[in-house]
């Protein structure tokens, strides 16, 4: 049975999927949208959701403690200068997770985006491709 656990293991270690968790949070706060598998997404959602919850105070102490759970300085200065404003009159349900209907080649994993809800993603850049170089004939 199932009962009273918490996270999901996602076949790593405490500290490694703790460290995943937090990687995925700084990624989404850097980028606004991550492509990810299903049980990552859901297991970064929760940790999003309560770190904007905790920044939405926009203490010091509240920096401290959301710098402690995402330890990536410049994702927790978006965070407060950024995400949490968006998000004053808004109770809950910060992000969402939307199916791709892709799966991975090598486990055959649901791939979804997480996003955050109300804020555009930024268009990707394209690398403009240059020509090689000729060489002179000497």
């Amino acid at each position: 049975m199932h009962h009273r656990k918490r996270d999901r293991k996602l076949g790593r270690s405490g500290s490694h999927r703790e460290a995943l968790v937090a990687s995925l949070v700084s990624n989404l706060l850097l980028r606004k949208r991550i492509k990810t598998t299903l049980p990552k997404a859901q297991e970064a959602r929760r940790l999003a959701e309560k770190v904007v919850t905790i920044a939405k105070g926009g203490s010091v102490s509240a920096r401290r403690t959301v710098l402690a759970l995402i330890r990536e300085p410049g994702a927790v200065s978006v965070l407060f200068k950024d995400v949490a404003p968006q998000f004053t009159t808004r109770p809950g349900g910060y992000t969402r997770i939307v199916k791709l209907g892709e799966y991975k080649v090598g486990d055959g994993s649901e791939l979804v985006f997480l996003e955050w809800v109300g804020i555009a993603v930024p268009a990707p850049q394209q690398k403009k491709k240059q020509a090689p170089e000729k060489k002179a004939a000497a």
